[in-house]
C-alpha cells in the first residue's frame, strides 16, 4: 500500500478535513463498540437462521470474507453472508456488483435485496476495522483505478470505513468509475461536515431506506 499511503495529507491538512475533534471521534468509536455488541447478542438467533438457510440452499461457506483497505491504508478482512456463486470471480479479475447481479445465488438475491449480507459486519465494528457510519471500504484494485482519476481518496484512509453512509444510501451500488467517483465526493463531504448527529440521522435514514 505504498502508492496509497504516500497520496495520505500531512496532519495539519487531515485536521482541516474532518470536522471531528478528538472527543467526538472517542464518542463515536464508543458508541460502535456498544452497538455492535448490543446487536450481534440480540440478532444471534437472526444469524443462526441464516447460517443454517445457507448451508441447506448453497454449496460453500456461510460467511465470506474479502480483503479491503481500511484506515491508514491497512487491508483487513470484511466479513459477509454470501450471497455469490462460488466461481463468482473464478477468472482472477476483479468484478463490481451490480443490481441483478446474475452471480448472487436464489437466497442470496434476498438477502442483498434488504442488506441482510452486511450483518457480519458488525463483528468488524466491534473489532475496530470500521465504523457503523464512514466510507464503504473497497479493494486495492479498485482503489488504485479511483486514485488515478482523483488522489483525494486517500483522504479517507484517515478514518475507518463504514457499513454505511449517506453515498451508500443515495448513489446504490457503485457498478462504474462514475458512480465511484460520485460516491468519493459525497464521502469527502461526509468528512468534511460530519458530526455525531449527522451519523445518528444516517443510521436512521439506513433503516427505513432498508
Amino acid at each position: 500500500m505504498n502508492e496509497l499511503t504516500l497520496a495520505m495529507r500531512s496532519n495539519e491538512q487531515i485536521c482541516e478535513i474532518d470536522r471531528m475533534n478528538s472527543v467526538e471521534r472517542a464518542m463515536k468509536r464508543f458508541g460502535d463498540i456498544i452497538g455492535s455488541l448490543v446487536l450481534m447478542l440480540a440478532l444471534s438467533p437472526l444469524f443462526l437462521v441464516l447460517y443454517v438457510l445457507q448451508k441447506a440452499f448453497n454449496r460453500g461457506p456461510a460467511i465470506y470474507s474479502q480483503e479491503r483497505i481500511g484506515k491508514g491504508g491497512k487491508p483487513f478482512r470484511i466479513f459477509k453472508f454470501r450471497t455469490m456463486v462460488l466461481d463468482a470471480e473464478k477468472d482472477g479479475v476483479p468484478q463490481l456488483e451490480c443490481d441483478n447481479d446474475s452471480r448472487l445465488t436464489p437466497l442470496g438475491r434476498v438477502l442483498r435485496a434488504h442488506h441482510i449480507d452486511e450483518l457480519p459486519q458488525l463483528w468488524n465494528v466491534f473489532i475496530g476495522d470500521m465504523s457503523f457510519v464512514g466510507y464503504r471500504p473497497e479493494r486495492k484494485y479498485f482503489i488504485d483505478k479511483i486514485m488515478k482519476e482523483n488522489a483525494d481518496y486517500a483522504l479517507l484512509f484517515t478514518t475507518r470505513p463504514g457499513v454505511t453512509s449517506l453515498a451508500t444510501i443515495n448513489n446504490g451500488y457503485t457498478d462504474t468509475m462514475e458512480k465511484m467517483l460520485r460516491r468519493l465526493d459525497m464521502d469527502l463531504e461526509y468528512l468534511r461536515t460530519r458530526t455525531l448527529w449527522m451519523d445518528l440521522c444516517i443510521i436512521f435514514k439506513t433503516i427505513f431506506s432498508i
